[in-house]
C-alpha cells in the first residue's frame, strides 16, 4: 500500500508540474501572439516585394509558407521549454497526452501540418501558381499549415486541406513560372480556308499584348479534321498568369472578327462542339 501511494504520489506531481502557472500562461499567450504578428508581418512585407519583383514574384511568394512553418515551430518549441523542464520523464509525459490527443481526434489536423510541410519543403505547387486539385482549379494565394487557399476563375475562394496532396493528383498549370501555357480552340466550318484560319488565329495569338515567347517559350498553331467541324487550336505562353483569362478572350475577339471579315464561318448549326477538347 506504501508503493501504491507513493506511486500515485509521484504520477499526481508530474501532473501537477505540468499544468502552467499563471506566468506560464502569459508567457505562452505573448509567444503565440508574437508568432502570429511575425507571420503576418512577413507575410504582408513578401507579398509586397513580390509584386516589384517581376519574374522573381513566384521565388519570393514561396518563401511565405517556410516561413510559416518556422515561426510556429519554433513558437511551439518555446512553448514546451516553458512548461516542461526538457527531461525525460516531462518528455514522455508530453509525448503520452500528445499521442492521445491525436488519437482522440487531432489526428486529420496533424495530417494537414505534415502535409503543409511536405508542400513547403518538396514544392509540388507554390503561392501564385495556377493549380488543378480535387476538381478545383484556380490560383494558390496562401499555403497555411492546415489548407491552401485557391482563388478559382469566379472570385470565389476554396480552401484545400493540405493532406489532399497525398491522396489526390495534383496539377500545376506554371511550375512556379510567371509565364504559363494557354491553349485556344476555334472551331469553324469544314468547307472554310483552313491555312487562311490559322494565318489568322496566328496572327491574333502573336499581336497579342498578353502574349510572352521565346526560344523556350513557343507558341504553336495546329488544325484537326473532324466529321462536321474543323478545329483550329493555337498554343502560346501568357506573360503573366494572372492574365489568363484577358489574353483567352483578346486573342479570341480579334480571331473571330478577322474571320467573318474573311468570310470564315462557325459549324452549321446543329452540331455540338466540345467543351473540352482531347489533346
Amino acid at each position: 500500500m506504501a508503493v501504491l501511494n507513493e506511486t500515485l504520489s509521484t504520477d499526481a506531481s508530474q501532473i501537477a508540474s505540468a499544468i502552467p502557472e499563471m506566468g506560464e500562461i502569459i508567457t505562452i499567450v505573448l509567444i503565440l501572439v508574437g508568432a502570429y504578428l511575425i507571420v503576418k508581418i512577413a507575410d504582408f512585407l513578401l507579398r509586397r516585394i513580390s509584386e516589384s519583383a517581376g519574374r522573381y514574384r513566384i521565388t519570393v511568394t514561396m518563401v511565405i509558407p517556410l516561413l510559416k512553418i518556422i515561426v510556429y515551430v519554433s513558437a511551439v518549441y518555446f512553448i514546451i521549454l516553458t512548461i516542461f523542464d526538457p527531461g525525460l520523464p516531462e518528455l514522455a509525459l508530453f509525448s503520452g497526452l500528445f499521442g492521445a490527443a491525436i488519437g482522440f481526434g487531432l489526428k486529420d489536423i496533424f495530417a494537414d501540418i505534415i502535409g503543409g510541410i511536405v508542400i513547403a519543403f518538396e514544392r509540388p505547387y507554390q503561392i501564385g501558381d495556377k493549380i488543378e486539385v480535387s476538381g478545383t482549379y484556380g490560383e494558390v494565394t496562401d499555403i497555411g499549415l492546415r489548407a491552401t487557399r485557391v482563388v478559382t476563375p469566379d472570385d470565389s475562394v476554396v480552401s484545400i486541406p493540405n493532406y489532399a496532396i497525398f491522396q489526390e493528383a495534383t496539377a500545376s498549370q506554371n511550375a512556379g513560372k510567371t509565364e504559363m501555357m494557354v491553349t485556344i480552340d476555334i472551331f469553324i466550318d469544314p468547307r472554310s480556308d483552313a491555312d487562311l484560319a490559322m494565318d489568322i488565329l496566328k496572327d491574333a495569338l502573336i499581336t497579342s499584348k498578353y502574349v510572352y515567347i521565346s526560344s523556350t517559350r513557343p507558341y504553336t498553331v495546329l488544325m484537326q479534321d473532324f466529321p462536321f467541324y474543323r478545329r483550329i487550336r493555337a498554343r502560346g505562353y501568357v506573360n503573366d498568369l494572372r492574365s489568363e483569362f484577358e489574353f483567352r478572350s483578346e486573342v479570341t475577339r480579334r480571331a473571330w472578327g478577322e474571320l467573318i471579315r474573311q468570310g470564315i464561318s462557325p459549324p452549321p448549326p446543329g452540331h455540338v462542339v466540345p467543351n473540352k477538347m482531347e489533346e
